[in-house]
């Protein structure tokens, strides 16, 4: 697959500085900031992941929203793929040497494919289990316990955007971008990927464009567990959805919410699909297939509690 992976989402926010000191909080690493685009404006914040550089912009924003989403792709030739596909679906583009941009009007996110390096991943070094049968750890405690120091996100795993056309959404992703269907639910959305990845974006229908959730790839389930509870442990009202184990896609989650209003997700385990020929995506319904196991998923989870807000054009509880 010549795209490759996300490689950032700038997320407009009322509150930048808030909403930066949560996701540092959640376990991403500043980065450089860019000068100020005019006179008095303060810098966006730029935080990074430890495998995918500078991941995360936040920007001012009346209401939250995903302004931007990035994709890597390899080579130039796979810009011009990307404008033709686009231009044959009526979508206007801007073409630079090194990028092909383009908003999605269901989302009203600008996809910005761009060439970028692949990700170069360290392999995580996970524990032994002793399972029946197996005894893989002897005279130790299991290392997930022991763990000290913060859990630090390695890399931008997916979005998820509600749309108030799913159907055009997906036609821009697969058709134009060329992301690739892992799985859809009926009638409401579909599991797109532009990597390995099982999914990198996901669109749903809503009544209103909005940013549902951003997740971020950590080790192990014991990773999960640890930043979530680091985060509660700082605010119990942040909790959202988890521990659990999704249906689609098959990974581990913990579900969090930032300050103004995003669902920030740590997951692992994730379902990986190197050989499209030997994947067959499925048609699932209702919200069972959402999960496998863990706590009932919240009403607030599929419709926020700000979604009236947000339909009405009124500010996130930032504003």
């Amino acid at each position: 697959m010549s795209l490759h992976r996300l490689t950032q989402v700038v997320m407009g926010v009322p509150d930048v500085e808030r909403t930066a000191a949560y996701y540092r909080e959640f376990g991403l690493t500043p980065g450089a900031e860019p000068a100020p685009t005019a006179p008095r404006s303060r810098p966006s914040p730029v935080l990074s992941t430890v495998d995918g550089g500078e991941q995360l912009r936040i920007v001012h924003s009346a209401r939250r929203r995903l302004v931007e989403l990035g994709v890597g792709a390899d080579h130039p030739d796979d810009l011009d793929r990307v404008a033709s596909a686009l231009m044959r679906l009526g979508v206007p583009i801007e073409r630079t040497p090194t990028a092909v941009s383009a908003v999605d009007l269901g989302t009203e996110v600008l996809v910005r494919v761009e060439i970028a390096p692949r990700y170069e991943q360290r392999p995580a070094r996970l524990p032994a289990y002793n399972v029946p049968g197996v005894d893989g750890r002897l005279q130790e405690r299991a290392p997930g316990i022991l763990r000290e120091g913060p859990v630090r996100p390695r890399k931008l795993g997916h979005v998820v955007l509600g749309s108030t056309d799913h159907e055009a959404s997906q036609r821009f992703f697969e058709q134009g971008i060329g992301f690739k269907v892992s799985d859809s639910v009926k009638d409401q959305g579909a599991f797109m990927r532009c990597s390995s990845d099982h999914h990198n974006v996901l669109v749903h229908q809503a009544p209103v464009a909005f940013l549902h959730h951003t997740s971020w790839q950590v080790d192990d389930v014991d990773e999960i567990g640890r930043g979530a509870t680091a985060m509660l442990a700082a605010d119990p009202d942040r909790h959202t959805w988890g521990l659990g184990r999704h249906y689609i896609g098959s990974n581990f989650f913990w579900y969090l919410k930032d300050p103004a209003g995003n669902f920030s997700e740590y997951y692992s385990d994730l379902d990986c699909i190197v050989d499209d020929a030997l994947w067959k995506p499925g048609v699932f319904e209702g919200v069972q297939s959402l999960y496998a196991w863990g706590p009932p998923m919240p009403p607030s989870f599929l419709a926020p509690d700000d979604l009236a807000a947000l339909m009405t054009g009124a500010h996130s509880p930032q504003g």
